[in-house]
């Protein structure tokens, strides 16, 4: 992460503008957990950040609010739970500038109603094939 936290092709975070927090884990490595701080928290402040666009920067905020984070606590290594946390918060940005397709409605097609209409018909006739008639065998 020398050249900061990338999050796409468009958008690369400095890493003066990443804050990390590092504090006592929980998670495995027994008596090594306790003592070590290898719990990682990095956030992002976006109101302050000076490589966002305004759409980017409006589309974050309306997510995350001010300041983003992501925690990592999974491995024993302040380092490896350091890149865990960058590549989490990465994604999570990455995800929110992501955009998606709207979906336009589109009417069926002229051939797709015609093969319903007779699948329909279809059915119709087996069904009437397996009906008996009532009445015509008591006389």
């Amino acid at each position: 992460m020398d050249g900061g936290l990338r999050v796409n092709r468009s958008l690369t975070i400095p890493e003066a503008e990443l804050e990390w927090r590092f504090s006592a884990s929980g998670g495995p490595g027994g008596q090594h957990a306790n003592t070590a701080n290898t719990k990682v928290e990095v956030l992002y402040d976006i109101e302050q950040s000076g490589v966002l666009g305004p759409r980017q920067r409006a589309r974050l905020l309306a997510q995350f609010g001010a300041v983003a984070r992501a925690v990592a606590s999974d491995r024993r290594s302040q380092l490896q739970n350091r890149e865990l946390a960058a590549a989490r918060l990465a994604a999570k940005l990455a995800d929110t500038l992501r955009k998606t397709k709207v979906r336009r409605p589109t009417k069926p097609t002229k051939a797709s109603k015609t093969a319903r209409l007779q699948a329909k018909r279809r059915r119709s006739q087996i069904k009437q094939g397996r009906r008996v008639e009532r009445g015509s065998d008591v006389e």
